[in-house]
């Protein structure tokens, strides 16, 4: 496996990996597939600001991470959000954790202060992956989405990065 910034020829496979998430789970929080222009424009703005990474393997693209800005307003500039996704068959070798190492260590370099982990509050593995980093849980938002006919429930984690 090898862990590597992102590129634009990088696009298609990054939006399969983020549609099948949104068309078989919680993790992203919509309905509606990304486009081929949509999904370009999504990587495009990371690759912008260097904050987008995927593991390879075998030469195939087997999960992506990305961090950026936390919310729009200036006060939060020093705060990002990570999202950590690893292709369906490819759970269980490593790859998220890998990720996410690349992905705190690039936030680290660049200056940010903090990481936060929005994370749906069922999925169990995600949230121990950033246990596992040290991300602690600073609350849980109750019903404050939903998808797939019930309410969701969000995670929030939190990682000091300076």
């Amino acid at each position: 496996m090898e862990v590597r910034p992102a590129r634009p020829g990088d696009a298609e496979a990054i939006r399969a990996i983020r549609n099948h998430a949104i068309e078989h789970s919680t993790a992203l929080w919509t309905q509606t597939p990304q486009s081929p222009a949509e999904g370009a424009a999504w990587l495009a703005a990371h690759l912008e600001r260097g904050s987008a990474f995927v593991a390879e393997v075998e030469g195939e693209v087997a999960g992506f991470a990305v961090y950026g800005p936390w919310r729009k307003l200036d006060g939060y500039q020093h705060t990002v959000d990570d999202s950590v996704y690893v292709r369906e068959d490819r759970h269980g070798l490593g790859i998220g954790s890998a990720l996410l190492t690349a992905l705190i260590a690039s936030a680290r370099e660049t200056g940010h202060h903090v990481m936060i982990a929005d994370i749906e509050a069922e999925n169990s593995s995600s949230i121990r992956l950033h246990e596992r980093f040290g991300f602690h849980h600073v609350g849980t938002v109750p019903e404050v989405g939903s998808k797939f006919g019930r309410w969701l429930d969000l995670t929030i984690m939190r990682l000091p990065l300076t």
